[in-house]
């Protein structure tokens, strides 16, 4: 028999699967599960999107592009960053197009940490960061925030977990699983900080156009002084129902992006060339589309967090994204165990908030981003779920 572990690079060996994948997987093998666990949109990719792409097929327009993406494309990423959230870039310099928001977030990470570097991970969070600083060689260190700050990060949190290895600071908003935001004080606070002690920020905004309220979003970025020291991460999965399509940028100053773009050239060559043409037409004519889906998003929102707050559970109010992440402490299960029997015993399929982090322990995270008869048969079943343990513990 073939030791394969000895042929394995240790770093992936030790790295743990996704806990979001693993529930997921569960779903997928039992029959009539409803699925609230993975972040994919129930919309279809706008018709006018899907044509571009269909056109760009049916003209032979399938080589490949330039390693950092259709400079008509890169261009029109600068026109809407400057557009909506005041922001500045070159587009021959200073704009990477990767495979989803995901690669971008590998290359940046493989960019800027060597071995022992440390990277601060705010979490809850979306699992990829701590493998992917794992698979560099650097360590990293999660910056744990509570619903009392509104799952916000603070100066003196941040202050407070610097040490003289730190390189990198994740942020994460809005953020997968709580929904939470940072408004421009917060931004501004944190951003003191990350200037005083010299770090890089990595800051994945795929999330930015679904917020909620009249507040929309602002980009770290845009702060004084912090365009030069962040790469921004968004793309199209998330605000044009894009998942399929796998097409996401970076932004940022031009030697970071210089070295992101060699990776990416190596690794990968260029994204989707029939996604890019897709993605220009997004971009360009996308607007009533994003609308259209956030005013659904946020109807589903209310009802969620509402229906959940009278099943008995606390539910943080999220102003970003497509989840909730209701605290299930009360039941007195750990959330792998509220989320296992819940699947097993009621057909609902969730994922366990300890999956973005030890401190997400105590919750779930519930996406949102399905039809609201769906959302509205899980929360009536999880709610039944509730009272039954209850009443076995009672009856202890």
């Amino acid at each position: 028999m073939i030791n394969y572990d000895k042929f394995i690079n240790s770093s992936i060996l030790n790295v743990k699967p996704s806990g979001i994948r693993r529930f997921f997987s569960i779903a997928e093998e039992m029959d009539n599960v409803i699925s609230l666990g993975v972040g994919e949109p129930d919309f279809l990719t706008p018709w006018h999107i899907r044509r571009k792409g269909i056109e760009a097929l049916e003209k032979g327009t399938t080589r490949y592009t330039a390693n950092a993406g259709l400079i008509e494309l890169r261009q029109e990423i600068c026109k809407y960053c400057k557009d909506k959230y005041s922001i500045s870039y070159d587009p021959k310099e200073e704009v990477l197009v990767t495979v989803g928001g995901s690669e971008g977030i590998d290359m940046c990470i493989r960019t800027l940490i060597s071995s022992g570097d440390e990277v601060l991970i705010v979490e809850p969070s979306f699992v990829c960061y701590k493998p992917i600083v794992e698979m560099c060689g650097g360590i990293p260190v999660p910056i744990e925030t509570k619903a009392e700050n509104n799952f916000r990060l603070t100066a003196q949190e941040l202050k407070d977990a610097i040490t003289d290895k730190t390189k990198l600071l994740v942020l994460p908003f809005p953020n997968n699983p709580t929904g939470s935001v940072m408004r421009k004080d917060d931004l501004v606070a944190i951003s003191r900080v990350i200037k005083e002690f010299n770090l890089f920020v990595l800051s994945d905004e795929i999330y930015s156009e679904l917020t909620y309220g009249d507040q929309r979003h602002i980009s770290i970025a845009s702060i004084t002084g912090m365009k030069e020291r962040t790469v921004v991460i968004n793309g199209f999965s998330k605000t044009y129902s894009m998942t399929g399509w796998r097409l996401g940028y970076a932004l940022g100053p031009a030697p970071v992006i210089k070295q992101m773009t060699k990776l990416h050239q190596f690794a990968i060559m260029s994204a989707p060339t029939n996604s890019q043409y897709a993605a220009i037409e997004a971009l360009r004519n996308g607007d009533e589309d994003i609308e259209r889906m956030l005013q659904d998003y946020d109807m589903r929102r209310r009802f969620t967090v509402n229906a959940f707050r009278e099943i008995g559970l606390d539910c943080f109010e999220p102003e970003g994204a497509f989840y909730v992440f209701p605290c299930i402490k009360s039941t007195g299960l750990s959330s792998e165990e509220f989320c296992e029997r819940l699947i097993m015993e009621k057909r609902v399929a969730v994922v366990p908030g300890n999956a973005f982090g030890d401190c997400g322990e105590g919750f779930i995270r519930v996406s949102y981003c399905y039809s609201i008869e769906n959302i509205k048969k899980a929360v009536e079943l999880i709610g039944e779920f509730v009272e039954e343990i209850k009443s076995q513990h009672n009856g202890n």
